[in-house]
């Protein structure tokens, strides 16, 4: 019996399965996180769908809110995949299974990768209902998508910078955009349970603003292969001690929701500047 493909071998196969069904390669990927999938309707032109359990190593998503397609819309001369869910850590997968959507995006020709989340405010003075932007993240799932063999040459080898890990290109083209916006830092946690009050305290004292149960891992795996990245935190509740309510996986589907045309529009805004000054991909 031979033995299971490597991780990147196994991205290398789904993206080569995934080119074969495309006229070009693709520009960028957005994943689309908890609640923001009503968002993708202002994306305009449907070019495919491609059932994500079609491509080798692709899981079937089972948290709320995320289902397994990998759907294509062109933008100007571009095409843009969009992820409409992503499998976690808690779920039960590990750590290669994780990124392996971003992994194959990435081998695919994306090279630029928007990462989407629903996040829990750590400070009372981020407003629920409006995205912020990752400047920098706590990886503390306890793991890497790195742990393991490296990936083959012309990919980096096994150490990774990780100074510029969210690009400030990038950030920077979105704050033209929406001035307004916030930089946050993204505490990536197991879950699935939320946050204790005391857990909630302990994270503001290392410096973060939001926390969700994604994000970090793609982030990682997606710079290491050299691609930009962006990160979006819809902010969708107080975490525990900063609100009189109980955090709801419900709740935080519901604001996503309420927010889809604010996120959509903003999300398609950024990429068509992108396409238009020749800078996407």
């Amino acid at each position: 019996m031979s033995p299971p493909p490597q991780p990147y071998e196994l991205a290398g196969a789904a993206a080569l399965a995934l080119r074969r069904r495309l006229p070009q390669a693709p520009a960028a990927v957005v994943v689309m996180g908890s609640g923001w999938g009503d968002a993708e309707s202002h994306f305009g032109e449907l070019e495919a769908t491609v059932a994500a359990e079609s491509l080798p190593g692709f899981p079937e998503p089972t948290a709320p809110g995320h289902t397994g397609a990998v759907r294509v819309h062109r933008l100007g001369r571009r095409l843009v995949l969009v992820l409409s869910g992503r499998v976690h850590l808690y779920e039960g997968y590990p750590a290669a299974t994780v990124v392996h959507g971003v992994r194959t995006a990435v081998l695919a020709g994306a090279g630029t990768v928007v990462l989407s989340n629903a996040a829990g405010a750590l400070r009372a003075d981020l407003p629920v209902g409006r995205p912020t932007m990752i400047a920098d993240q706590l990886n503390l799932t306890g793991t890497s998508p790195l742990v393991g063999p490296p990936p083959p040459p012309p990919h980096a080898g096994r150490f990774l910078e990780m100074g510029g890990l969210y690009d400030l290109g990038l950030r920077r083209r979105l704050r033209e955009i929406d001035p307004s916006i916030r930089d946050v830092t993204y505490a990536g946690v197991l879950g699935p349970q939320f946050e204790t009050p005391a857990e909630v305290s302990m994270l503001a004292g290392m410096g973060a603003d939001v926390v969700g149960m994604s994000t970090v891992l793609e982030a990682i795996a997606a710079h290491h292969l050299g691609a930009r990245v962006l990160g979006l935190s819809l902010v969708t509740n107080l975490a525990a001690g900063l609100s009189p309510q109980p955090v709801s996986a419900d709740d935080v589907l519901e604001v996503g929701r309420s927010s889809a045309s604010e996120l959509g529009r903003l999300l398609v805004e950024f990429l068509a500047n992108l396409e238009t000054a020749g800078e996407l991909g």
